[in-house]
């Protein structure tokens, strides 16, 4: 049994990763995993100055040893009993759009670091800790993974993101079906359009007001997710604007 339960939160950003940092802040201590301490620095000071507990802590998830080196610092911090009450991965790399005989192995192994391997080697350094939380957590400790369009569509010259996205569906959907009946809750979120962050400002213009997906509205289905009950289990969502072709 975990005597105190956190989140963690992989791949923050302007976007989505800050959005659930934020509404999972408002119910557990969080911590803030990224690659450089740019991504995460203000929005830790903004949440310990708001009274809750943020620790960001810079890492790699494609690395084995920075990933267990975040985990030692999570315990440094929390102590070895704590328990995870939910963990999402955010994390994405290799979008690149280009002809498939033009793509290198470089750019082609870039996607799939991150989102499979890099998926992989977080649910190892999660799971124990989700396993831990499940007799304590108020809701079934949760794993989150954040897919995209390119999870179950592989679109003319996105074979590399693709690639990389269709594993970490795969992924989540075999731990689904072996922790979910160990108590936890594993899920997959389909994100299926435009995120409305600074980077899109200009995306999208003649579309309308609604043609971008709110990162909030992201965060409030994931935080959903985590509540529900072990009888309605949801493995997998599509998230996307009503006016999206789909």
């Amino acid at each position: 049994m975990a005597s105190k339960l956190i989140a963690v939160v992989a791949g923050v950003g302007p976007g989505t990763g800050a959005a659930v940092v934020r509404k999972f802040a408002a119910t557990y201590p969080v911590v803030l995993l990224a690659r450089t301490p740019d991504s995460f620095s203000q929005l830790a000071d903004e949440i310990n100055g708001n009274g809750g507990k943020a620790l960001g802590i810079p890492t790699d998830v494609s690395d084995a040893k920075s990933v267990k080196s975040a985990f030692s610092k999570i315990e440094s911090e929390f102590g070895k009993d704590f328990g995870l009450a939910a963990a999402i991965f955010n994390a994405s790399g290799g979008f690149v759009r280009k002809p498939f005989l033009e793509l290198t192995e470089e750019e082609f192994v870039s996607s799939w670091n991150v989102s499979a391997k890099g998926a992989f080697l977080f649910s190892q350094a999660t799971l124990p800790y989700l396993l831990k939380a499940t007799s304590s957590s108020k809701h079934p400790p949760t794993i989150i993974f954040t897919g995209a369009t390119a999870s179950i569509k592989g679109s003319a010259q996105m074979s590399s993101f693709a690639t990389g996205k269709w594993a970490l569906r795969s992924l989540s959907q075999s731990l689904a079906r072996e922790f979910g009946p160990q108590g936890v809750h594993v899920s997959h979120a389909i994100i299926d359009g435009v995120i409305d962050i600074p980077r899109t400002k200009e995306w999208l213009k003649d579309a309308g007001p609604d043609a971008k997906i709110s990162p909030e509205g992201i965060a409030d289905s994931y935080w959903h997710l985590h509540t529900q009950p072990k009888t309605t289990f949801t493995w997998e969502i599509d998230i996307r604007p009503g006016v999206e072709k789909w």
